[in-house]
Order: structure tokens, then C-alpha cells, then sequence
């Protein structure tokens, strides 16, 4: 039976950060699914469409990852429900640092309380790109810098279209 992870979040705009999780990810299930959320409380760069195109971009263009190994869709769900939609029983999440544990400790709770049948999987990634905030990639092409170190070239290249 394929095992299948629920990789939720913004993605605005991805990073090496988002990246590294979805490789070491794909070394435990068989297929990820990113997720990217349209939630409406947020105020986003890119809206859900271009940064579903930027994603898909990204991994299948600039890194070649396979269609069948990592599924890239929108949704605007709670997570729990999504992953029941995608037959998915593990959520994968990422931890940067000490400060992201208590917030995704209580989301992995809540979703917990949810759907008992769903795990959250909290993984880090090396210790490189553990810096990296897709807030940080934006306010440094804002202001002129190199973000080429922090993702992909089409996200560069989305990205300085949105800033030129």
C-alpha cells in the first residue's frame, strides 16, 4: 500500500528550506503531496494560481523531480480534511528553530484532536538551508539583494518579476 504525506503551507514563495523537507520526505513515504493554502486571512505575494505555477515550476522544471513522487495542489480546508480527501495519515511539517516547535506543537495537536488517525511528522532540514523563511526571501529581493542560495532559478526569476 502507498504511503502518502500531506506537505501543507504557504509557499510564498518556496525555498531551498521547503525543498530539503520534501526530499527527505519522499526517503520515508512514497508520495508527497504539497499543499499549498489559500487561506483568505492571509496576505500573500503571489496568489494560490501563480504559486501553484511557481511550485509546480520548481520542482518538476528547475530540480526534476517526478509528478509521481511529489503532487503539488491548492486547497482551502482544514488539513485534517484534506488529508482524508488524499488518503494521506501523515502531515509533514518543518522545524527551524526552537521558536517554530511551539506553534507546530499545538497544530499537530489540534489536527491530532481532529482526526486521531493523522500523524504529524516534524522534520528539519540541513542545517544550511534551516535559515531560510520564505518572509526573509522577500524582504531581501525587496530590498535588491541575491536570493539565488534561497531557491530555485524560476522562483528568482517569479520573484524579481514581481519586484521590477
Amino acid at each position: 500500500m502507498k504511503r502518502y504525506a500531506l506537505y501543507p503551507g504557504t509557499f510564498d514563495p518556496i525555498t531551498y528550506g521547503h525543498i530539503d523537507l520534501i526530499r527527505k520526505g519522499l526517503n520515508i513515504v512514497d508520495t508527497i503531496i504539497v499543499a499549498i493554502s489559500e487561506n483568505s486571512n492571509k496576505n500573500y505575494l503571489f496568489d494560490a494560481s501563480e504559486r501553484l505555477i511557481i511550485v509546480k515550476t520548481a520542482l518538476y522544471k528547475d530540480l526534476k523531480l517526478s509528478p509521481s513522487k511529489v503532487r503539488v495542489i491548492t486547497f482551502k480546508s482544514l488539513t485534517t480534511s484534506l488529508c482524508k480527501k488524499m488518503k494521506s495519515k501523515i502531515i509533514l511539517r518543518g522545524l527551524r528553530a526552537v521558536s517554530d516547535f511551539e506553534y507546530e506543537y499545538q497544530l499537530a495537536g489540534m489536527n491530532k484532536k481532529l482526526n486521531s488517525e493523522i500523524e504529524t511528522m516534524f522534520l528539519m532540514s540541513d542545517i544550511e538551508n534551516q535559515i531560510i523563511s520564505s518572509n526573509f526571501v522577500k524582504e531581501i529581493i525587496e530590498l535588491g539583494g541575491n536570493i539565488k542560495k534561497f531557491t530555485t532559478p524560476s522562483t528568482v526569476k517569479a520573484l524579481k518579476k514581481k519586484y521590477v
